[in-house]
């Protein structure tokens, strides 16, 4: 019955048969004749043609279903062969969002390949929610965020501690007021946020600049809604982005002032034309967490790259 589901599955994904075609290195005519015979030999239609990109019909998504299932008991199958082969096989696949896949994640993964070459790593990303939802569906095996995650569905491990700290542009007027606090990127990488000794800002000297923060539903930009909160202020947003990576480097330019992570200043360029300040809230503080779901079985590889990962973060602290 499910004969020739690499051919659907590939439609499907790619919403165009000849795109399909392409990745599955046979003619677009072929395509449609295979799976024409796969619909009459079900007797139903999976594809509606009729719209642009194809879409599924109502069967064709119960297909979908199913073939999902089926390539999962595959694909748990294949990582138990993995393990008995001593990471000579197998694939791993991360999912992070912007800062996590651009920042922390390739160095890691160079490590681990380097270690274990023959193991196929694929590397997703995407925003907290979508991470989530292929992580549950099982195409995922892990996902590396600091978005708080069910814990009765994923187990998770802990990768890092991170901070929160406002970023000001150098040529904001409002920084004469903060000089007493004022902490460069080699502070920020010597950890002198974190130190009890250091004084935190008064968001209040920042009241009338504009800042850039991160659309709702974001952990970073609940976080700053509390931070702002707590200390009676209404900022003046001017922009909402979808990445931290992104808010920080318009801020760089002189836009606007943004709150942003301690590993996103450590790791990202160097920007002299920013000035950092800690900030006094609880809120700054949060752990980031590698995710796997509660009853996946856990393959050798899916270990390794956990050891490593957490032994490349001690020695980066």
């Amino acid at each position: 019955m499910f004969k020739g589901k690499e051919y659907i599955y590939e439609v499907y994904k790619e919403k165009s048969f000849s795109k399909a075609a392409q990745n599955l290195y046979i003619s677009q005519p072929a395509l449609s004749a295979s799976i024409k015979k796969i619909e009459k030999r079900l007797g139903c239609c999976i594809f509606d043609r009729s719209s642009n990109p194809v879409q599924l019909t109502e069967a064709g998504i119960e297909y979908i279903k199913s073939i999902e299932k089926i390539m999962d008991i595959e694909n748990r199958f294949e990582n138990y062969l993995s393990n008995l082969n001593q990471l000579k096989t197998g694939r791993l696949s991360i999912g992070a969002s912007n800062v996590f896949a651009s920042f922390v994640l390739p160095a890691i993964i160079t490590t681990f390949t380097n270690k274990y070459p023959s193991i196929k790593v694929n590397l997703v990303e995407a925003n907290s929610a979508h991470l989530e939802d292929q992580l549950f569906s099982g195409a995922l095996d892990f996902v590396i965020d600091n978005y708080p995650l069910n814990e009765l569905i994923y187990e998770k491990h802990l990768f890092c501690s991170e901070c929160l700290i406002l970023a000001v542009p150098q040529i904001f007027s409002s920084n004469d007021l903060a000089q007493e606090y004022q902490l460069s990127i080699d502070d920020i990488r010597q950890g002198m946020h974190l130190k009890p000794t250091t004084k935190p800002v008064p968001l209040t000297l920042f009241t009338h600049d504009p800042f850039i923060c991160l659309r709702a539903g974001n952990d970073t930009r609940m976080r700053t809604d509390k931070i702002f909160q707590e200390q009676g202020i209404t900022p003046k947003i001017i922009l909402e982005l979808d990445q931290l990576a992104t808010a920080y480097n318009v801020s760089c330019y002189g836009m606007a002032i943004t709150i942003i992570s301690d590993t996103l200043a450590q790791k990202a360029n160097d920007s002299s034309n920013m000035l950092y300040y800690k900030i006094n809230s609880t809120h700054t503080f949060r752990n980031v967490f590698f995710y796997n779901k509660e009853n996946k079985y856990i393959t050798k590889a899916m270990e390794e790259f956990i050891k490593i990962a957490q032994n490349s973060d001690e020695k980066h602290h």
